[in-house]
């Protein structure tokens, strides 16, 4: 066990330094505080080669360290994961009292502290492989089986029993959650050991000319919160915004352009409307075939590259560019922009490559790519008139992002209804040889659409769909009022007051949707998400408040210098409310490795809100602080 310690303190370590390194990368990567030219920026930028060298070998001696002192088995206990450590050795048992069943080790939590504090639930599932083997048995029997063949001492485990029809019950030891817990006070909360990988979100995604509205909201928050998720899990995340920035939809709009701004090579137009601006040209284009058959022009000169019309194409994407960075800042989103006409060349070449590779078919003048079964709705890699289309632009994609930018992991967050064409193009990937998945991971992270409280599609009274900036305003006005109805406005400074009012209103919208599972539909409601009970925003905020006042109000070491008091602290979770709290603590490495299978952040939204209600009933039950006759401070 001593050497087990060591090598975790070894592996801490090193995810340390890892961590550190990181950070000094990202600064040399961005050139933080440092103007172009610089005279330390070259010099900085020579310490990001070393920094990524360094960082390379220390990922190396930390899965070498791990495979070491004890492989897989040590890797699991090094992670912390309870319910991975449980399913190791109840798997084992499983295979050491039945070997010649295949049956998985199921575990969860317990319903009930009577029920232990986990259940292992395989019983059933044996009895009924037995049964297809002519041996009959009970689900109890079963159990009292799987327990003797469990090793004789397991640190973690207080005791095991079995409870009605073969239930394993679980129960943790007090001993070790007392370490456990100050092994995270003393060195904080770190991410389960993980292989770092360089992984590629692809979210948002507006498309130019058109406002953000709450369409985006969801893929915009939930993009922004993977990769929040997986930078701390320590994992390389380039962000992608993969906008519309490139197509026919142009056309109009430098023809439209050029109609009403004759002059806009030299003087900057003022289209701060640039909806308005879209629906004139649509209108024109709908209605007037001259317009429309020089909007056709407009996008073969563009597409060829003429500079009159790439000026034009870009004064308009500049437009759009500046309105959608209005609403990232607002909501603290960081994005790197990868239009599609970033892939316009690749578009060509992936052409060549797939006609090359036989992989193309022609169906009545276009030129299809089925995926690996045939089955469904093939791509169309090239129009009838010789054009691409989103298909070929997504198949560039994919594949500049697994060859050019080396990514081991894709994620692309978009509405549920994209599924099927996502599939389709993984797929096609895939028997074109782009995408290995003994090498690459690739999901498509869907999401079910914002309903009004009528359940109904969130719309405008008008019918209009709600744009995103409207709504982030009205959650501002709806937050200020809740601030000065609970009289904020009369202990906050001005200044204070507006960030309050904005992490609510922004925290509340965020969360409302992060809470829901992102596969279902869910009603957007201000009234609910700024409620102050149940699990809103608002409530962990006001929670998270409470404990932070704690170490406040006690004073001393206790507000100043919290590590003092923590190197000369003994544990003891004696009461049953400390041991409770505890044990959900502990829960923390197996929500991050379910969210890591599943990327689903409701999860961590249900465990927080545990913590806090559970913490709720420690702080009811335990005296954290209470005064003398003096009105001193006692702990």
């Amino acid at each position: 066990m001593a050497d087990f310690d060591n090598a975790t303190k070894s592996i801490s370590n090193i995810e340390k330094e890892i961590l550190q390194l990181k950070s000094e990368i990202s600064d040399t990567r961005q050139g933080i505080g440092l103007e172009v030219n610089h005279p330390e920026l070259k010099q900085l930028m020579e310490e990001n080669t070393r920094l990524r060298h360094r960082l390379r070998i220390l990922q190396t001696a930390m899965e070498k360290e791990t495979r070491l002192n004890g492989g897989e088995d040590n890797a699991v206990a090094a992670m912390n994961s309870i319910i991975g450590q449980l399913q190791e050795i109840f798997t084992k048992a499983i295979t050491k009292a039945y070997p010649g069943l295949t049956v998985p080790a199921v575990i969860t939590i317990s319903s009930a502290s009577k029920f232990g504090d986990y259940q292992c639930n395989s019983a059933m599932q044996i009895v009924q492989q037995l049964q297809q083997h002519s041996v009959k048995s009970s689900p109890r029997d079963v159990a009292l089986n799987l327990i003797a063949a469990l090793p004789g001492t397991i640190d973690f485990i207080d005791k095991i029993e079995v409870a009605g029809a073969g239930y394993v019950n679980v129960f943790l030891s007090k001993a070790y959650g007392e370490k456990r817990i100050m092994d995270i006070l003393k060195e904080g909360v770190a991410a389960p050991c993980q292989k770092s990988r360089r992984v590629i979100v692809d979210f948002s995604s507006p498309n130019v000319a058109k406002e953000m509205h709450v369409g985006h909201l969801r893929s915009t928050i939930i993009g922004d919160s993977i990769c929040r998720f997986l930078e701390f899990m320590g994992h390389d995340v380039l962000r992608i915004n993969h906008i519309g920035d490139w197509g026919t939809q142009f056309g109009m709009l430098i023809a439209h352009l050029q109609d009403r701004f004759p002059d806009f090579q030299s003087v900057s137009p003022p289209i701060s409307d640039l909806q308005g601006f879209y629906k004139e040209s649509k209108v024109r284009f709908d209605s007037d075939e001259a317009f429309k058959k020089r909007a056709y022009e407009c996008v073969v000169k563009l597409q060829s590259g003429e500079s009159n019309y790439l000026k034009a194409w870009n004064l308009i994407c500049d437009v759009s560019r500046k309105e959608f960075q209005i609403i990232y800042n607002r909501l603290d989103v960081k994005l790197i922009e990868r239009g599609e006409s970033f892939y316009q060349s690749r578009m060509e070449q992936i052409v060549i490559e797939l006609k090359k590779g036989g992989y193309l078919e022609e169906d009545d003048g276009r030129l299809i790519m089925w995926g690996e079964d045939r089955k469904g709705i093939p791509l169309t890699i090239v129009k009838s008139d010789g054009g691409f289309t989103y298909d070929t632009s997504d198949m560039a994609a994919i594949k500049q992002r697994l060859h050019e930018e080396n990514a081991e992991w894709l994620i692309y967050v978009t509405d549920a209804g994209q599924a099927t064409h996502f599939q389709t193009i993984f797929s096609c990937a895939r028997r074109s040889n782009i995408l290995d998945h003994s090498k690459h991971r690739v999901d498509h992270v869907g999401f079910g659409v914002v309903l009004g409280e009528d359940g109904k599609k969130f719309k405008t009274r008008s019918g209009d769909t709600v744009k995103l900036a409207k709504l982030l305003d009205e959650g501002l006005k709806r937050s200020m009022d809740k601030l000065i109805e609970k009289e904020r406005n009369l202990v906050l400074t001005p200044e204070e007051l507006q960030a309050a009012q904005e992490s609510v209103a922004y925290g509340c919208i965020k969360y409302a949707d992060l809470s829901h599972n992102r596969n279902n539909e869910y009603v957007f409601s201000f009234d609910k998400m700024l409620e102050d009970k149940g699990n809103t925003a608002v409530y962990l905020l006001y929670a998270y408040t409470r404990i932070r006042s704690i170490a406040r109000n006690c004073g001393g070491d206790y507000a100043n210098n919290i590590q003092k008091v923590i190197d000369s602290t003994v544990l003891q979770l004696k009461h049953e409310k400390e041991w409770k709290l505890a044990k959900v603590l502990l829960r923390f490495t197996d929500v991050m490795l379910l969210i890591t299978k599943n990327l689903s952040l409701h999860y961590l939204c249900e465990f927080v809100y545990e913590v806090c209600t559970t913490f709720s009933e420690f702080y009811d039950s335990c005296y954290c602080i209470k005064k003398n006759a003096k009105g001193k401070t006692n702990l």
